[in-house]
């Protein structure tokens, strides 16, 4: 078994990868990170949920927060990797990545 490698951030190092098709450590990371604020689970959830690609303004909806606050959330999960943006003409939905996510609870299950 492989130790964890830090950088001198004390974050895992970027290039150490998991055997989980390629997934870093420091992705792993960023993402349990993104998914310790409860109202992005809780998106997560709503954009799980659809068949079809979720429309920001649904999500504005049901979240009680400013649209700054809503947008900062999404930013979280898209740089996360959980959510792909996809834009059709002044209309954003969301998407959610299911493989990542089945990644990181694979990764999770194994600790």
């Amino acid at each position: 078994m492989r130790a964890m490698v830090f950088d001198h951030n004390g974050e895992p190092d970027v290039t150490e990868r998991s055997r989980d098709r390629g997934v870093t450590a420091s992705q792993m990371a960023r993402i349990g990170r993104v998914l310790a604020e409860p109202r992005r689970v809780q998106m997560l959830r709503e954009i799980a949920a659809c068949k079809e690609p979720m429309l920001c303004a649904r999500l504005r909806g049901t979240h009680r927060v400013s649209a700054a606050t809503l947008s900062h959330h999404i930013k979280q999960l898209k740089m996360a990797g959980l959510v792909e943006i996809v834009r059709k003409g002044k209309f954003a939905s969301l998407v959610l990545q299911r493989d990542l996510l089945r990644v990181y609870v694979d990764h999770l299950s194994k600790i």
